[in-house]
């Protein structure tokens, strides 16, 4: 079942180049997406589409133990889940990234941690030999606001390095002989 979402933050935004993945043993994109827990619309979609997989899966009975994609942000000891419902979405191929105006976006500086977008989902029941449960596949992404970057981020080389090489000279001029040969 497609689904697509309102206005999520995006995490963990892996959407631009696959990494490889040690349990499926392919080449996946992924990001986490939270979801406003008063965002009843979105969440309303996502239930009926994990309800929708399991049928399909499972039309008589369900087994027990399953997995469920959503996690309570609440549970997690990180701020920035606070109020919000979490679940980690992947592809197997690159998802369509559009801006606003529903242009290509290709920078991958353009769509990061942090940001706002909404995305095109499809549900599938999973059925491993001890896992079993529902995941959700990453469609197409509209990127509608850039937001805090999470992860902490990274200064620019640039500020992390003064302009005066002084202050390497351990109190020798930078005008002796290189000590380092």
């Amino acid at each position: 079942m497609k689904i697509l979402t309102g206005k999520v933050r995006a995490s963990y935004v892996n959407v631009f180049t696959p990494r490889y993945n040690d349990l499926s043993e392919k080449d996946e994109y992924s990001m986490q997406i939270l979801i406003k827990k008063d965002d009843s619309v979105t969440l309303a979609r996502i239930e009926k589409a994990i309800d929708e997989a399991l049928k399909e899966e499972w039309p008589e009975k369900r087994p027990e133990n399953l997995r469920f994609p959503l996690k309570d942000g609440d549970e997690k000891d990180d701020v920035v889940y606070i109020g919000c419902w979490y679940m980690n979405v992947k592809s197997y191929s690159a998802p369509g990234i559009l801006d606003r105006q529903r242009q290509d976006i290709i920078d991958e500086t353009e769509f990061v941690s942090g940001d706002y977008c909404r995305c095109t989902l499809n549900s599938k029941a999973y059925n491993k030999k001890v896992n079993r449960g529902v995941s959700f596949w990453v469609n197409n992404i509209q990127v509608l606001e850039k937001g805090k970057p999470l992860g902490g981020g990274k200064a620019r080389a640039a500020d992390d390095f003064p302009d005066d090489l002084d202050d390497l000279d351990d109190g020798r001029s930078s005008k002796k002989e290189n000590p380092f040969g």
